[in-house]
């Protein structure tokens, strides 16, 4: 397993149809060595966990513009707890406001990057997380 490229899901939830960012992310990390599965729009926290758990990922990126983070980060990490999946390192971004952002890391979100943070930032981020993930489960 650990012979494999790091494998992250990247996933838009709700209602929220903005996806360029999504996408932005999901090319610096295919191009950084990555396999991405983008779940492309309008998937439940349910399926996005389910995708994860199926595709044997290492992490899922959420991204959140329509306002809805402190109702869908939240039901992520219980989905992913529920599944015993809670090792699967979960990140998000979108303009999501500092409070809410630090509320979101106590609940359990590893980390939060907001509009305008460095690709190579959020590649070193997964790289450093999932690697450590990879090198506990595999």
């Amino acid at each position: 397993m650990a012979d494999r490229p790091l494998r992250i899901v990247i996933a838009k939830a709700g209602l929220d149809g903005h996806d360029r960012g999504a996408k932005v992310i999901a090319r610096a990390l295919r191009d950084a060595g990555m396999e991405v599965i983008y779940t492309g729009l309008f998937q439940t926290p349910e399926q996005i966990v389910q995708t994860a758990i199926q595709e044997d990922a290492d992490g899922i990126g959420l991204s959140i513009l329509s306002g809805a983070h402190m109702t869908l980060f939240p039901l992520v990490v219980e989905q992913l707890r529920g599944q015993d999946a809670a090792d699967i390192v979960f990140f998000g971004g979108g303009t999501i406001p500092a409070e809410d952002a630090k509320r979101l890391k106590e609940l359990g979100v590893r980390e939060i990057f907001t509009p305008g943070a460095p690709l190579q930032e959020i590649i070193d981020f997964v790289e450093r997380e999932c690697g450590k993930r990879r090198a506990l489960v595999g």
